[in-house]
């Protein structure tokens, strides 16, 4: 377990380290981010000593090994247009979109879990056949226009919940959390539900599947001749068993939530990373781009690994090879 753990940590390097490279390349060749900072009738001199001051002027392996050394020092540049620290900027703006992805991922498991469990149970059922159908609609529908639909229904017509914004917030441990205030919480339901949809189409229908396979197992016959009642048998050894494939989809949905929370940021004008992207990228503000790049990629190659480690813990028969 030791071997697999240290040659896991070891490719994880590897992985961000190629990450780097990705980035650095693709900031290289999109764009120059010396006319963000001159006026556009500059003389050539001042854009040479612009270029010269950010070390644009080097080779691109010069520029690489800069652009890694200031990486590994936490220095991410500045932002050009809101003029402060790329990295804090995104830090500002990253408990409001953890926020909406930790509600999206409780409302997804609270319904897709036991839900797939059913549907993989007694898949005959109409119950079930009904779950399937509606799981079809949440993969198939585009969530921007869930999150419009949503907005028209709740908020303008039946004006039950707020269209936009993250309403009031509280201080916990000095970062802003708005599910902790009631004004909050009917601010995140929507968001967190457009969020959540496609999420638990998808863990719904890997419980299922998972289920569906492990019904047919020995020991699931076995456990009920010794008596075990039949939902004990499903929730304490069919669930346990049928988790593994839900774990590994699990982990990349999260990444994924947070990684592409922009457009339900954007629709629904929530202040998180998602829209300081969409915003970043229409100003070319290069800095916070590539701060938003890293953390998204490093949490995906982190989250990865944590679910790489669950697995011998789920299933017994799972060995580290």
């Amino acid at each position: 377990m030791l071997a697999y753990l240290i040659r896991r940590l070891v490719q994880t390097v590897l992985v961000l380290l190629a990450v780097t490279l990705i980035v650095f390349l693709m900031m290289s060749f999109t764009g120059d981010p010396v006319f963000m900072l001159v006026p556009i009738d500059s003389q050539p001199e001042v854009v040479a000593a612009a270029r010269a001051r950010l070390g644009l002027d080097q080779p691109l392996p010069v520029q690489y090994l800069r652009f890694l050394g200031n990486l590994l020092s936490g220095d991410f540049g500045v932002s050009y247009v809101f003029r402060q620290p790329a990295l804090s900027l995104i830090l500002e703006r990253l408990p409001a979109t953890l926020e909406i992805v930790f509600v999206a991922i409780v409302v997804a498991l609270l319904v897709a879990i036991p839900l797939g469990v059913h549907a993989g149970a007694r898949p005959q059922a109409a119950s079930s056949r009904t779950v399937m159908t509606g799981s079809l609609l949440g993969i198939s529908l585009p969530g921007f226009w869930v999150g419009m639909m949503l907005i028209l229904v709740f908020a303008v017509q039946l004006r039950w919940l707020p269209s936009s914004g993250r309403g009031d917030t509280v201080d916990v441990f000095g970062v802003p959390i708005s599910i902790a205030t009631r004004d909050g919480l009917a601010h995140v339901i929507l968001p967190a539900v457009t969020l959540s949809l496609s999420t638990t189409a998808i863990l719904l229908r890997m419980t299922r599947a998972g289920m569906q396979e492990v019904m047919r197992q020995d020991f699931m016959r076995f456990a009920r001749a010794k008596g075990v009642s039949r939902q004990g048998v499903i929730w304490r050894h069919g669930l346990r068993n049928a988790l593994s494939p839900v774990v590994t989809i699990f982990g990349l949905q999260v990444g994924d939530l947070i990684a592409f929370a922009t457009i339900t940021e954007t629709i629904f004008s929530w202040p998180g990373i998602g829209k300081l992207l969409i915003d970043s990228i229409a100003r070319a503000d290069r800095p916070v781009i590539v701060v938003y790049l890293m953390l998204v990629a490093t949490m995906f190659v982190l989250i990865n690994f944590v679910v790489d480690m669950l697995y011998p813990i789920l299933d017994p028969r799972i060995r580290a090879t």
